[in-house]
């Protein structure tokens, strides 16, 4: 089964002091692209985080964000009260003085350096033991997500490889008739231009053009990159990578098909196949 590279996770963690949000999102990318948001105080699990990240969800340009939300009456950022008024006092001797203005005075001095006193936040390992829990939530639900959005992806590429089996169907049946049409248009030339030819020559040098204008190994080969990425898709180890070097293969075939027909009607289901192709590789960029 395949995955697409696109996916959402979120899970809600609500403790005594704060409500603690984890969010996953994740896009197409060659390769994992991560990119972290984590408070200060859980800084040292981020090592830890991006491991995890990176061996569920391999690759996709992921952004993973913890927000904390605090819900507590009490915060951990008090006025140094001191220091205020020392400021007060000073702002009062030096710009109002006779002022008795504290209130325009108060707002200059909490701007003042040291005037808030910020407690680090250490490290809970009981409320970190829950988030990560949280974490593993998370990521089960962008894998659902990526999971359910592949799906569709699958259903779209199964019809159109059947829609390019269906056009090489097309041009078996008219290869018979594209070499009677280029055996008919070499014969006209020469009765056009009224030159007696040896026969038996003639005979080589048209077999000799019809075989650099022969299809049947490109048609082989062609049905057999179809089925075997087919097979590619149903397979556990399914990866877009694999499947993009088939669409590579199959591309190929169709081109050089497209370049020995000599025969527009053929030429026509060619562009047909090339059309459906260009809509699996859209589609393969976003498998996993």
């Amino acid at each position: 089964m395949i995955q697409s590279m696109t996916g959402y996770g979120k899970s809600v963690l609500h403790l005594p002091s704060k409500k603690v949000t984890i969010e996953i999102k994740s896009l197409n990318s060659k390769n994992l692209d991560l990119n972290t948001r984590i408070p200060s105080y859980y800084k040292e699990k981020e090592l830890a985080v991006r491991k995890k990240l990176a061996s569920n969800l391999v690759r996709g340009k992921v952004d993973f964000s913890i927000w904390v939300e605090m819900t507590a009456d009490e915060t951990s950022t008090k006025v140094n009260k001191n220091v205020v008024l020392e400021y007060i006092q000073q702002l009062r001797n030096t710009l109002f003085t006779g002022s008795d203005n504290d209130v325009e005075l108060l707002k200059m001095a909490i701007k003042m350096p040291d005037a808030l006193k910020v407690g680090r936040e250490e490290l809970d390992e009981n409320e970190w033991t829950q988030i990560d829990i949280h974490i593993d939530e998370a990521l089960k639900e962008i894998i659902a997500y990526r999971t359910d959005e592949a799906k569709s992806l699958e259903v779209d590429c199964k019809e159109r490889i059947a829609n390019i089996q269906s056009a090489l169907e097309e041009v078996r049946v008219l290869d018979g008739e594209r070499v009677e049409n280029v055996k008919e248009r070499l014969q006209k030339a020469l009765t056009d231009l009224k030159v007696e030819v040896d026969e038996n020559r003639f005979e080589q040098e048209l077999i000799y053009y019809l075989e650099k204008l022969d299809i049947n190994e490109e048609k082989v080969r062609l049905a057999n990159h179809l089925v075997y990425f087919l097979e590619q898709l149903d397979t556990q180890d399914s990866n877009g990578k694999k499947l993009g070097f088939i669409v590579q293969e199959i591309g190929r075939e169709i081109n050089t098909t497209g370049s020995k027909a000599n025969f527009a009607p053929m030429q026509k289901i060619v562009i047909q196949m090339k059309d459906e192709l260009e809509k699996i590789k859209e589609q393969i960029l976003n498998v996993l």
